[in-house]
């Protein structure tokens, strides 16, 4: 049931991209009124919660003034700033001197819980609902094993102090009256990373969670939320540093239209950017570099090869089974090979990855990664920025250029489940066409999970393994903006645009080698 809620435009989304938009709008008046003060500034970040949030009614919860305490830390952290101590006075824009820097990475947590917006939900509890009508044979009481089921009132009664959830009630009663409540972050968590504090609130083991964003997207109260690097994107921008965009593979249709990219490079070149690359680029790399490694190492060193790219799954694979941590590939992902590609003709400039994940964030700040992404925007947080321009995508001119040059069709589906795993059997058999390439894939963290144990015990003997963490693949993630199926449907028919189907045709392939990890350990995962 995880993920209900996706590719369903609710109020909680709306009020969302207001705060991106809004705090865009604030970070780019900075730098177009050089004539404005810092009391200016502070002053636009304190009206803002009353102006995203006007009135002195409250709409969605029983205070405004909770209403507007909740868009206050969505503000900061939107800032890239941490929640204020709620003890003591402050303003919602203090400490962005410090964040203010193009170097200011994130400090973690990443991913963060605004306790008084958690409206502490039962996680893992069995109730009666109205629906039970007390029948003669009472299967519940039957099938208890702890004797925490009786009937009261003509109704049966479940006394929590002796239930172990089980579920066998629920399992056996025939008019489906007994619920299990799940907590929905919780629910929506792979990593079961999410658990209860004293107030019966979320809270996150950060040493268990992988920042797959799939909670901050799955809670109805709009309590989670992720950190940004907005404001320092558009601060590089207008402090004048060269600023070049690398879209992921997912970015068609995120904005509107089938994958106008005419349109995308001009939206980019409006906000300031100085150019934009493809991601899908690098993604032909990683699938032949992909490639190399299977055919070199499996099954004579590892039993089966997992794939690097979607770094929340590499994590969780690498964090609960270390023992076969280099089972998982250490190929630079895409975004890495883009990015260090655009390094070498231009080595000053600021590179903003932009894709559908949250977790991308995390791989960003490690060392390995640091010195060629210096920063990462969602799909989401790079529609406030068009917001605060007042940029109708749609309406553009195109800028008449052809597509993406040189990026496969292979390249170009990552972005799907099952899209890695394709390019890079597709690149194994260009080359190797008698070769036998087994595939496995799994969608959710839980999937990845159990295929990982299932490859342990030998149920995947020379298997390429894909994983990706959020269900349905990168057109999933948890910064885009359109439902899944039709992002799926718009990536599949740009890939047919491209000029070649199979990675090993890109005609960059030849810097493969060139942009490997070098000895001193770089690599996409730590």
């Amino acid at each position: 049931m995880a993920g209900t809620m996706r590719g369903v435009y609710t109020n909680l989304t709306d009020i969302r991209r207001k705060v991106f938009a809004e705090v865009a709008k604030i970070a780019y008046s900075v730098g177009e009124n050089p004539e404005g003060t810092d009391d200016d500034f502070d002053r636009a970040f304190d009206e803002l919660p009353y102006k995203i949030l006007p009135g002195d009614v409250a709409t969605y919860r029983e205070s405004v003034f909770l209403e507007r305490a909740i868009i206050t830390e969505r503000i900061r952290l939107a800032m890239g700033l941490p929640q204020q101590d709620v003890d003591r006075p402050s303003r919602v824009s203090d400490g962005v001197a410090e964040a203010a820097g193009p170097e200011a990475y994130y400090q973690p947590p990443l991913i963060n819980i605004i306790k008084f917006a958690c409206n502490a939900c039962e996680d893992n509890v069995y109730r009666v609902s109205s629906a039970c009508q007390g029948c003669l044979a009472h299967p519940c009481i039957e099938s208890c094993p702890k004797d925490a089921i009786s009937f009261k009132n003509k109704r049966a009664f479940i006394d929590h102090s002796k239930c172990i959830a089980c579920g066998r009630c629920a399992s056996v009663c025939p008019y489906h009256a007994i619920h299990h409540h799940t907590r929905p972050c919780a629910e929506a968590c792979g990593m079961n990373a999410i658990g209860s504090d004293e107030h019966g609130r979320a809270d996150i083991d950060y040493e268990k969670c992988v920042s797959c964003g799939q909670c901050l997207v799955n809670c109805p109260f709009g309590a989670i939320a992720d950190k940004s690097q907005l404001v320092q994107v558009i601060w590089s921008i207008l402090g004048g540093d060269e600023v070049i965009a690398a879209v992921a593979p997912a970015f068609v249709g995120q904005f509107g239209g089938k994958g106008n990219v005419g349109k995308l490079r001009e939206a980019f070149r409006l906000l300031g950017f100085s150019g934009v690359e493809e991601v899908a680029i690098g993604a032909d790399l990683c699938a032949i570099e992909e490639a190399e490694m299977f055919l070199d190492e499996v099954p004579e060193k590892f039993p089966f090869m997992g794939t690097s790219c979607c770094p929340a799954w590499s994590s969780m694979a690498k964090m609960e089974f270390p023992k076969y941590a280099d089972c998982i590939s250490m190929a630079l992902t895409p975004m890495v090979l883009t990015a260090r590609m655009i390094r070498q003709k231009h080595p000053h400039a600021k590179i903003v990855f932009v894709g559908p994940c949250a977790a991308k964030k995390l791989e960003a700040q490690r060392k390995s990664v640091r010195s060629e992404v210096d920063f990462v925007l969602t799909f989401e947080e790079m529609a406030g920025m068009m917001a605060a321009k007042d940029i109708d995508y749609l309406a553009l001119k195109d800028d008449n250029k052809s597509d993406f040059d040189t990026a496969s069709a292979d390249a170009r589906t990552f972005a799907i489940a099952g899209g890695v795993a394709n390019a890079v059997v597709n690149a194994i058999h260009r080359e190797h066409p008698d070769v036998e390439v087994h595939v496995h894939n799994a969608e959710g963290l839980n999937e990845c999970r159990q295929m990982m144990k299932d490859a342990i015990k030998g149920k995947y003997p020379g298997y390429l393994l894909e994983g990706m963490a959020c269900p349905g693949g990168c057109v999933a993630g948890a910064g885009t903006l359109q439902p899944i199926a039709r992002s799926t449907a718009a990536v599949k028919r740009y890939a047919k645009r491209s000029p070649h189907a199979n990675a090993v045709d890109n005609e960059l392939r030849s810097l493969i080698h060139a942009l490997e990890r070098e000895e001193d350990g770089l690599a996409a995962e730590e």
